[in-house]
């Protein structure tokens, strides 16, 4: 059985936190950062994402029990669980198989419902980068921004790139991540429920939780409730991180 990659920080009720697409467990180190006071933190590289292992399979169901195994091998019974984005979506699905492992739930800024296709652009932007050629990550930026305008996003797009004896690689597999776009898009049935105690955080000039979603999201978790940070889009939790940690603070103390 291959193993997520993860670190470890902190004492107390533990939490595990679950990054996004694209990303890496260094996403949510401000929050880690401050849980880990009060915590014990264990934030994880999600399959075929930061120096975690690859496979060519991304459901839902596949991606929470790669959480769960790792609870079993830290001999956890329960943890708090946050997910931001896809890592939003692995924690959902966590709770809904395995809710006597979950605790609280929180999730930023995404819906268990299918969204339609919108990364294309990216993966390919990614794909079309030269890595035999390119000896700088300027270089990687500069090829990228034909395809990714906003600098902000190349730069978070590009922590992927890992350089050795001067060769550039990625560290996620960008094949499988393409491959698997379509399970990592998908929804959730309303057949399925977890009624334990569950927030959702929402960026307020963000799309991803929008109100058309709320009889979705109340069937699915009848017992949750929402926040919404104004003036900050899906990045909420480096956008506005002092508002972002107190709400989670908040609800894990309560």
């Amino acid at each position: 059985m291959q193993k997520l990659h993860y670190q470890e920080a902190g004492q107390g009720d533990t939490i595990i936190l679950i990054h996004g697409l694209f990303g890496s467990l260094e996403n949510l180190g401000m929050i880690a950062k401050v849980l880990q006071d009060n915590y014990r933190v264990i934030s994880v590289d999600v399959r075929n994402h930061g120096q975690s292992f690859h496979q060519n399979s991304m459901q839902y169901s596949e991606l929470a029990l790669d959480i769960i195994h790792l609870m079993d091998d830290l001999k956890l019974e329960n943890a708090h669980i946050l997910g931001h984005s896809m890592g939003g979506k692995i924690a959902m699905q966590l709770a809904i198989d395995f809710p006597s492992r979950v605790n609280k739930l929180i999730i930023a800024d995404i819906a268990p419902v299918e969204y339609p296709p919108h990364h294309e652009r990216i993966i390919n932007g990614l794909k079309s980068i030269n890595l035999d050629i390119i000896k700088t990550r300027k270089e990687a930026d500069i090829q990228l921004t034909q395809a990714v305008e906003t600098a902000s996003v190349r730069q978070f797009l590009l922590r992927n790139l890992s350089s050795k004896n001067g060769q550039f690689s990625f560290k996620c597999h960008l094949d499988y991540i393409s491959n698997c776009y379509p399970q990592i898009m998908s929804g959730f049935s309303l057949e399925q429920q977890y009624d334990g105690d569950t927030l959702f955080i929402k960026g307020g000039d963000s799309d991803y939780i929008q109100s058309s979603h709320r009889d979705v999201v109340l069937s699915i978790f009848p017992n949750s409730s929402a926040k919404i940070i104004q003036g900050t889009g899906h990045w909420l939790h480096a956008e506005k991180p002092v508002i972002f940690n107190k709400i989670v603070t908040d609800f894990l103390a309560k």
